[in-house]
Parts: C-alpha cells; sequence; structure tokens
C-alpha cells in the first residue's frame, strides 16, 4: 500500500514512517518542519521521503496514486492550540477536512485520522466509550471534533475513514515531546530529581505509548474495510487510565532518589477514563505492548545511555509551545504561521551565486 503521512517529522510520525515501511508499505512524508530542531537520539534506521510543505498546501497532484492516508499533522497540544484559536481552527479543523475532501476527490481508499481522548473533556460517565457524549474544553478538543464530524459523511464506498481517539501519548521518540505528562514528569526526575506536583494529582488520564498508536495504525490500515469502515476507536487499554498522582507515583519509583510531592487541586477540570473494549475485541492485531511502568523504565534507560542534560531537557525544540513561540518571535513564521520568505533563503555569500538554505 502507498501510504501518505502527514507529519513525519513530529513525535509520533518519526516512529509511524519507519513502522510502516519494515511493514512493506511505500510511504511518502508531509511535513512542515517546525520541529526538525528537535532531534533527541538517532533511533529510526529508515526515514520516508518527505515533502517540506504545510498541510494547507498539499494538492491533489501530491496525492496521485496513494492509497491511504495518515493525518497527523496538526497544532498538537491545547497550549500550541490556545497560542493562536483563529490559527487553530485553520489548520486542526479547516485544513484537515480540506485534506478529506482532496483525498476522496483522487480516489484515496483509506484516510486514518489521529483524534484524541480529549474530546471527552470532563466526562460525568464512569467510563466512556465511542458511543458517549464528547464535551471538548479547548480549541484543540474541539477542532478533533469538527474534524470527526466533517469527515464521516464523506464515507462512500470509494472512501473509508477511520478515527483514532488517542489516549495521551507517552514513551521515546527521535523527535521527543517533553510537554506531555510521563515523558515531562520523567525529565524532571532525572534533571532534578525532584517530582514537585502544582495539582493534587487526582484527575483520571488514560495513557498509551507512541508505538502502541502506531500498532493501532498498521492495524487499521491493514484491516479489513468493513471493520474499520467509518468507525471511531478509543486507542489504548481500559487497564491504563491512571490519575496523575499514581503516573507521578510510578515515576519516582523507577528513577530511585527522586523526591515526590503534590500541590492543591489546580482548577484544570479535565478528567476521564476511557473504554478501550472496541479496539481491543473488534481491530485485529491490536493490544498494547506498554504500560506506564514499563515507559518510565524505557525513559530512564534512554536518559541514561544519552547522559540527558538540564538543558536538553529545556530545549525548545521537544516543546510545542516553546519552539512556535520561538518560530514566532524571530518572524521565521508569520501571523498565519506560514514560513516567511527570510527564513527560507539565509543570505547569499559574496562571490557565490546560490542562496544558502535553512
Amino acid at each position: 500500500m502507498k501510504i501518505l503521512v502527514t507529519g513525519t517529522e513530529g513525535y509520533l510520525g518519526s516512529l509511524l514512517a519507519p513502522i510502516l515501511m519494515q511493514n512493506g508499505h511505500e510511504v511518502i512524508g508531509v511535513d512542515t518542519g517546525y520541529y526538525k530542531v528537535g532531534w533527541l537520539y538517532n533511533g529510526t534506521e529508515l526515514t520516508p521521503k518527505t515533502l517540506n510543505k504545510d498541510i494547507r498546501h498539499i494538492t491533489s497532484e501530491d496525492l496521485k496514486g496513494v492509497d491511504g492516508i495518515v493525518h497527523m499533522a496538526e497544532l498538537s497540544n491545547d497550549p500550541a492550540g490556545q497560542l493562536a484559536p483563529h490559527i487553530t481552527y485553520e489548520i486542526n479543523h479547516q485544513g484537515s477536512v480540506r485534506l478529506a475532501k482532496l483525498a476522496k476527490a483522487a480516489g484515496v481508499e483509506r484516510f486514518v485520522y489521529m483524534s484524541s481522548c480529549s474530546v471527552y473533556g470532563v466526562a460525568t460517565e464512569d467510563y466512556v466509550t465511542e458511543e458517549s457524549p464528547v464535551n471538548p474544553q479547548t480549541d484543540y478538543a474541539k477542532c478533533k471534533t469538527l474534524v470527526e464530524k466533517d469527515v464521516k459523511p464523506l464515507a462512500d464506498d470509494g472512501f473509508s475513514p477511520t478515527f483514532l481517539r488517542n489516549a495521551t501519548a507517552y514513551g521515546a521518540s527521535p523527535r521527543m515531546r517533553f510537554d506531555i505528562v510521563l515523558n515531562n514528569l520523567s525529565g524532571l526526575a532525572w534533571t532534578t530529581q525532584e517530582i514537585k506536583m502544582t495539582s493534587d494529582g487526582t484527575p483520571w488520564r488514560p495513557l498509551v505509548h507512541g508505538l502502541d498508536i502506531c500498532k493501532a495504525i498498521l492495524c487499521t490500515l491493514e484491516a479489513p474495510r468493513d471493520l474499520v469502515h467509518n468507525q471511531i476507536f478509543n486507542v489504548g487499554d481500559t487497564a491504563h487510565n491512571y490519575q496523575v498522582k499514581e503516573v507521578a507515583e510510578t515515576i519516582a519509583e523507577v528513577f530511585t532518589g527522586c523526591q515526590l510531592s503534590f500541590g492543591q487541586s489546580d482548577g484544570d477540570n479535565r478528567s476521564y477514563r476511557v473504554s478501550f473494549e472496541k479496539i481491543n475485541s473488534q481491530l485485529p492485531g491490536f493490544q498494547c505492548d506498554w504500560n506506564a511502568r514499563l515507559g518510565a523504565q524505557q525513559l530512564f534507560d534512554l536518559f541514561t545511555q544519552i547522559d540527558m542534560s538540564d538543558d536538553t531537557f529545556l530545549f525548545r525544540g521537544f516543546t510545542r509551545l516553546k519552539q512556535l513561540q520561538y518560530l514566532i518571535s524571530t518572524q521565521q513564521i508569520d501571523q498565519n504561521f506560514f514560513w516567511t520568505q527570510q527564513s527560507k533563503v539565509v543570505g547569499i555569500p559574496d562571490g557565490k551565486k546560490e542562496p544558502a538554505i535553512a
């Protein structure tokens, strides 16, 4: 299968593309390159040919001969989404729906959309399922629900979308992120020998390792069409719903000598437990291989191997909001989050005819 993956230079995309290629699929990547500067370790042997392109600029020509699309290239968390809400809607909602319509028109048969369990927001049910009402609390989560609502009606005999509502991701990736909960707390434990929680840690969050998300995507692409056609799947394991304080305690046990403390409620009312029974019973080949303890141990081993420094942990390239703020403040991207012309051409050295490309 020829698969176009958007966001191949991101946290999940850098894990997914090699896995698809190892399983015999041809992969074309698309990435605008916001986070290219963040590279924590050499963690992959295969990288796909990648179009350096904003998803808002993808054309029908880019989709010729493509059998399936995995779409994950959006502004990727709540803080980044709040930085410029109107741009979040332009990229995450309008850009994603536009891509799905282009894909359908180009004859692309499979369309796998990376949604999020954050659409559940504040849940009143004990365990929410794919049939539960959504209650998004942020622009990022609201855009996920809008894409699902607008793309589902596009489904027909020639176009088969699937919506994967991922739990909160964690785990090692060459394009690392330290702005998600387990990774962040592990980095703090390593660099400061302390996890000082500002909240009481009582909210519930479902967690899933990045490699298990990749596994779900691979299984979706290879599943019989009728099993995944226009379906929503929560991605994770019901046993992997954790209170944030449980995650912190697990990390403190793995990062021995780390001091753990808790604060008061921080006003963040998002709390939800998610049922993952559907994906584990209906998607052939899927089950999670990781849990929070294994993920914390993986990060401890990685930090030990690379002798991770404070400067590395705090580097802007590993935190989405920091990197976007840097690109804006240095005028490398404009108010619409497009690369500026001066970001592309650094300058022409004396005596040279060709520009140096950034």
